[in-house]
């Protein structure tokens, strides 16, 4: 199952995380909704191979711990969203396509 593109609608803010926003719901260590909003990770699907780290032109994203997630242990977290420059290879080289991005959402500074 891919990223929720219409997630500002179908989820709500629940914290904050490294200065972005994170959707829920988060139940950790299952759950942990969505992180960003312009650059937006679903934390739940991404399996951290590390392909959007390896291949982001402007550093967005940096690895972030997971303990215990079912997915993995770690996870490409958009630390630096306000750096992307909608390029969408992040999105194109996503293979569980847990990435998407969309510089109309709010949170685009």
């Amino acid at each position: 199952m891919a990223i929720d593109p219409e997630f500002e609608q179908n989820r709500e803010t629940v914290d904050e995380h490294e200065g972005h926003d994170v959707w829920g719901p988060v139940d950790e260590p299952e759950e942990l909704g969505i992180h960003g909003t312009h650059v937006a990770v679903d934390f739940d699907i991404c399996i951290a191979d590390g392909a959007c780290l390896e291949d982001c032109p402007v550093d967005v994203f940096e690895w972030v711990d997971s303990p215990d997630h079912p997915e993995s242990e770690i996870k490409a977290d958009p630390t630096h969203e306000a750096q992307c420059i909608d390029c969408m290879l992040c999105v194109d080289v996503c293979p569980v396509d847990a990435i998407d991005v969309d510089a109309g959402r709010a949170g685009r500074t």
